[in-house]
């Protein structure tokens, strides 16, 4: 395949990068500087400054089979990097004919967003990232593309375990997480083989 990356060299993009190439794919890895990718057989960098600019990364998307955004925002402060760069993924997208786009947002956002401990405390530490997932999905669901949105709990760095659960009722706990690496894997696995088209999985370790 060719997996179009959104948010290629960041904390999860990486992964979801050298996971796509170990496997044999072309990955077109869209960023925001020029040379911030390391050269790899099968990678191609595109520089996309403005994520608002939709026809820009229309014109990164012609041959592409899925698009996995693993976009994030700032660590503090209101953001609104989710919302604007899957904005204008569903337009590139539409105007290009890729209609498969995989999409990271995070468990606690909408109808997730409850009484339990784990939606606590997440919205009292990021309140202003699960806003902007908040934002950012009814984009995808309005859209007229096979996609699937991907809610994990907590992200953690570390080595890759290579395994993981994945379901669309799994049961978040305040201790619930999984590896970015781990993450990454379940995003390329749902590429290769989709199971939760108009789903919104969650994965944990």
């Amino acid at each position: 395949m060719t997996v179009a990356v959104l948010g290629a060299t960041g904390a999860t993009g990486r992964h979801v990068v050298s996971t796509a190439l170990r496997r044999g794919h072309r990955v077109v890895a869209l960023t925001r500087r020029a040379g911030t990718s390391a050269p790899s057989e099968g990678l191609d960098e595109v520089t996309w400054p403005d994520i608002t600019d939709a026809a820009a990364l229309a014109r990164a998307l012609p041959g592409a089979s899925v698009v996995i955004s693993a976009l994030g925002g700032a660590d503090k402060g209101p953001t609104t990097v989710c919302t604007d760069g899957v904005r204008s993924a569903v337009a590139a997208m539409e105007a290009t004919g890729v209609d498969r786009l995989i999409a990271v947002s995070a468990h606690g956002v909408l109808e997730t967003r409850d009484k339990s401990l784990y939606s606590r405390a997440v919205w009292a530490n990021v309140a202003d990232r699960m806003r902007d997932k908040e934002t950012m999905e009814p984009l995808i669901t309005a859209s007229g593309l096979k996609w699937t949105i991907v809610r994990p709990p907590k992200l953690s760095d570390g080595d890759r375990i290579g395994k993981y659960r994945a379901g669309t009722d799994l049961r978040i706990r305040l201790w619930s997480a999984v590896g970015r690496a781990d993450l990454a894997a379940f995003l390329v696995d749902e590429a290769e083989t989709p199971q939760y088209t108009h789903a919104h999985p969650r994965v944990v370790r």
